[in-house]
């Protein structure tokens, strides 16, 4: 139950299956603070855990191991097999999509489209940070997002906290004014999917039978460009876990930075921590 006056998370989650464990881990921490958590998906459809992420067998393979124990899959399953991720926000319904310059009305459209924008706004002011959880599928639907990069830049004009892992840095990177172009990240410390953790083959999504090979695109590359010369993608390759804190960043590598990017997250909410890992 949350506690009176509680912290508000918007945790943000991909139609094509988050990793298990990146959205227990934090879950965990939020829960024990008795953070109240709202979920929201793309088009507000519900969110499921991939499969291999239920599986301790599963061996990943740039690791040569298994990276679920049981406990992981069985608190995976129980989540994904409640109610608890019924009926997400409607991120699609709740921001509107930004105008072509191609569009009759141009000037008029993109000005109700920062009217809308303004309004969501409004109303993401009653959360406390943001969450964006990882694993193969915000590849899909939620790296490129526009409507997604709206509500982290609101988050970032509030400097109000910004959590991401594994493939959920990536919007991250891509979030940015229309005025400058530059990434919200620039001169900034993060973590996020390194190369050496990349697929070679097999990565998939659910929802389609499309199996692909590597990941459509190197994510340590895209952090290492979009944090710029003055900034750092920070990957720790060889060490058990990555999380950085740069605030009002929070990134955490891969699955096994879960729990403590959770912990991370409190602790900049309620200890006022403004850097970690670096």
């Amino acid at each position: 139950m949350a506690r009176k006056n509680a912290k508000r998370i918007l945790v943000v989650l991909s139609e094509y299956g988050y990793w298990g464990e990146e959205l227990v881990g934090p879950l965990h921490h939020f829960d024990q603070r008795g953070y109240e958590v709202d979920f929201a998906t793309p088009t507000g459809k519900r969110a499921h855990a991939l499969p291999p992420s239920m599986d301790p067998g599963y061996i990943d393979p740039p690791l040569g191991r298994s990276v679920t124990s049981e406990e992981v899959a069985r608190l995976t399953r129980e989540l994904d097999g409640s109610d608890r991720l019924d009926d997400p926000l409607d991120i699609s319904a709740w921001l509107p999509q930004r105008p072509y310059t191609s569009d009759d009305d141009y000037l008029r459209r993109l000005e109700e489209y920062h009217r809308a924008v303004a309004l969501v706004e409004q109303e993401l002011d009653a959360y406390d940070a943001l969450l964006i959880v990882g694993g193969s599928g915000p590849i899909v639907d939620l790296g490129n997002n526009e409507r997604l990069h709206e509500i982290i830049l609101a988050f970032h004009r509030a400097g109000k906290p910004i959590a991401a892992e594994c493939y959920g840095v990536t919007p991250l990177a891509f979030a940015r004014d229309w005025e400058d172009r530059e990434s919200i990240i620039r001169g900034k410390r993060v973590t996020g999917h390194c190369k050496e953790y990349d697929y070679k083959d097999g990565t998939g999504f659910l929802g389609t039978d499309f199996v692909m090979g590597p990941p459509p695109y190197p994510l340590e590359y895209i952090l290492r460009d979009a944090t710029g010369p003055d900034g750092r993608y920070i990957g720790n390759f060889g060490k058990e876990t990555s999380v950085i804190v740069d605030f009002p960043f929070i990134t955490g590598r891969s699955t096994p930075d879960s729990y403590l990017t959770g912990e991370k997250v409190v602790e900049v909410l309620e200890d006022g921590l403004r850097r970690f890992g670096w």
